[in-house]
């Protein structure tokens, strides 16, 4: 896998760790669609995009219902996020621990863009419908902003989300995103932080 180093973890709760995900190419590939949907009109509050509506005001987007079918191809984050099926790196988080161990058999996803500017956050909260939650994170840099990391209430825990970082853990794990502040930044300069989410999970109908 291009010589990543993964860090898996067993404590606080089994979880996988890899800096700089995404090599050059593919993050340009990235970033031309997070610019493009940093523009009015493009990303959707919580309550229309099947968002949990009460517990964040960030703004997202499925890319699976914009995306249906032939046009996958169409968007570049579905097509470089298919690195998350790399069989090595599913084996090494499958291999934390027992409660993981069927996450080298993941065959199915869902795919959603959310960015973070100004006094936005997502309270705690679990995705207990989802067997394997994937995040990665990417911002402009230099950072404008404080806040927007990922914390875990229960296990006095964080995860810093630095820019090209992937994290992934179960979704029975309660999490949440700190506040996000940002000074001197219209929301539409996307100088905030943004968050490609997967939800992997287990089906009978292989990925296509």
């Amino acid at each position: 896998m291009e010589n990543l180093v993964a860090d898996a973890f067993v404590e606080p709760f089994p979880h996988l760790i890899i800096k700089n995900f995404y090599n050059e190419d593919e993050l340009k590939l990235i970033w031309e669609e997070l610019n493009y949907y940093t523009k009015p009109g493009k990303l959707l509050e919580a309550k229309d995009y099947g968002g949990a509506g009460k517990y964040t005001n960030a703004k997202a987007l499925v890319l699976d219902l914009v995306y249906v079918g032939k046009y996958r191809s169409l968007s570049n984050i579905l097509s470089v996020n298919r690195k998350l099926f790399n069989q090595d790196l599913l084996a090494a988080f499958s291999n934390i621990h027992d409660c993981c161990n069927i996450a080298r058999d993941v065959n199915n996803d869902c795919t959603k863009v959310r960015y973070y500017h100004n006094d936005e956050y997502y309270e705690p909260h679990t995705d207990r419908s989802i067997q394997f939650l994937g995040f990665t994170y990417f911002y402009k840099e230099p950072k404008k902003f404080t806040g927007g990391e990922l914390y875990f209430p229960k296990y006095d825990y964080k995860f810093e989300c630095e820019n090209n970082s992937l994290i992934m853990f179960p979704g029975w794990v309660e999490h949440g995103v700190t506040k996000v502040s940002i000074q001197d930044s219209d929301y539409y300069d996307g100088q905030g932080r943004y968050a490609i989410t997967s939800f992997l999970s287990n089906y009978k109908e292989p990925i296509t």
